[in-house]
């Protein structure tokens, strides 16, 4: 009774042995079936496309995967929306654009406010946008809009290519231009004055009179741009709009000198912007700093051709502008219409203070150093009274060669510039037997910290009578 009672105990436990051998089996098997069944669909369909390229990771979201061709003359678009939408479920995630491929998008948003934080999107082939009239509709304000992000990067090798010359030309006569012929028309007077013919676009048809900025970041944080080249965009090149947090290095831009309103980089209603080590070229202001923009720090920026670096135009129909904390420095500029130039329509109100300019050298430059408090980019505009506010404005080793006019400080007749200092100014003309124009100052007030070459005697020392520049203050 004894040995049987053990044999069957010994039998029991093989028993039991076998069964949960056999269990466990079967729960791996499951989870082997679950896990490869996963990346398919049901039998004779392809493999699903949100499985990683070869040699990337899985949180890499490659747009080939995603049936984008990259021959140059497929519409790629959705192709790049599948990915992102991919790419924007995962944090920390990479949507990979790879090289010696060339992509046509047409507009295309990628947005959040949804999507994980620290989206990278690696960009090292090239996009082109469409040439061709009806890809465009009636018209977009943007291109390629990043909105509503996190952390989000854009860096990489490749290019954004515009395709801008079929804008440029297509209808010139819808554009506002900047109108400074008081300011630079040569002594004697020649300036081109013909418009250019208009193009048709390379389908046929006239392009939109909407033209689109190439690359804008709206209402994002934590934003960096670096090593990417955007080039011939139908507008401005790259904008940020309500943006916290942005870096930008490593960056080109090249358009042409006489491809109209291609800002470079477009600053507004942002703050805590760092901008150096990039090469700008275009055919508007190689770095525009408009309202609502503070605690900018932009430095180690080759400028040329272009307008320069500027602040504003402000306050334009009537409307309130602020702008503070703002520094420049380190800077070469190039064949430039101007220097560093802040710019204001009659009629604004608002304030703009605590700008440094420090180091720039300029060669050619037409004008060096702008105030214009009576802006227009019209044949005419109405005489105002009330005005942006403009104080703390320090220049500081501002050296190279003139075209035109070495310094043009024209401020407002109700509101002068105040606490305007000029420390170390050595600007001398291209060619010394053509007639230049002398330094020109109006309603302008501060201090010479150094003797300037010319010499600028036209500066007001210490403050004007009575200014309402502390009022404007309280606005911002």
């Amino acid at each position: 009774m004894t040995g049987f009672s053990l044999r069957s105990f010994i039998s029991l436990l093989i028993i039991a042995f076998l069964v949960l051998s056999e269990t466990c089996n079967a729960r791996r098997g499951r989870q082997i079936t679950t896990s490869s069944t996963s990346l398919y669909k049901k039998k004779g369909s392809k493999m699903l496309t949100n499985s990683p390229s070869k040699g990337y990771s899985a949180t890499t979201f490659n747009v080939r995967d995603y049936g984008a061709k990259g021959d140059g003359k497929s519409d790629d678009t959705k192709a790049f929306e599948a990915a992102w939408t991919a790419a924007c479920k995962v944090e920390a995630s990479t949507m990979l654009v790879p090289s010696e491929y060339v992509f046509l998008l047409g507009p295309i948003s990628f947005s959040g406010p949804y999507c994980q934080h620290n989206i990278l999107f690696q960009l090292d082939g090239t996009i082109i946008a469409p040439a061709d009239a009806e890809a465009w509709g009636s018209g977009f304000l943007q291109w390629l809009d990043f909105t509503k992000l996190v952390g989000i990067t854009i860096k990489g090798s490749g290019k954004i290519d515009g395709n801008g010359a079929v804008w440029w030309h297509d209808t010139p006569f819808g554009d506002p231009t900047e109108e400074e012929s008081k300011l630079i028309i040569p002594s004697n007077n020649t300036m081109q004055t013909s418009l250019p013919i208009p193009l048709n676009s390379s389908l046929g048809g006239r392009m939109p009179g909407i033209k689109p900025t190439a690359l804008r970041f709206y209402g994002s944080s934590n934003v960096t741009v670096t090593g990417i080249t955007s080039q011939n965009s139908p507008q401005c090149h790259l904008k940020f709009d309500n943006c916290i947090g942005v870096s930008v290095y490593n960056f080109s831009v090249s358009s042409p000198g006489d491809s109209p309103n291609t800002d470079g980089i477009h600053l507004q209603n942002s703050k805590d912007i760092l901008i150096r080590s990039s090469n700008v070229s275009c055919g508007d202001d190689c770095i525009s700093i408009q309202t609502g923009c503070s605690n900018v720090y932009i430095h180690n920026i080759n400028c040329g051709p272009g307008h320069g670096i500027s602040i504003g135009g402000l306050g334009k129909d009537n409307t309130k502008a602020c702008v503070s904390n703002v520094t420049v420095k380190d800077i070469i500029m190039h064949n430039t219409m101007n220097g560093i130039r802040i710019k204001t329509w009659q009629g604004g109100s608002g304030s703009v203070h605590g700008l440094m300019f420090s180091n720039i050298q300029v060669y050619e430059v037409q004008i060096p150093i702008v105030i214009d408090q009576f802006y227009c980019d019209k044949s005419k505009c109405p005489n105002q009274t009330s005005a942006v506010a403009l104080s703390e404005i320090n220049y500081e080793k501002i050296t190279g060669t003139y075209t035109v006019k070495p310094v043009h400080l024209a401020c407002s007749d109700s509101m002068p510039c105040v606490d305007v200092t000029l420390t170390d100014i050595q600007l001398k003309p291209l060619q010394e037997q053509y007639h230049m124009y002398e330094p020109y100052c109006w309603q302008t007030f501060g201090e010479l910290y150094t003797p300037t070459v010319p010499p600028i005697q036209c500066l007001q020392v210490g403050k004007p009578s009575s200014s309402t520049t502390q009022a404007n203050y309280g606005q911002c």
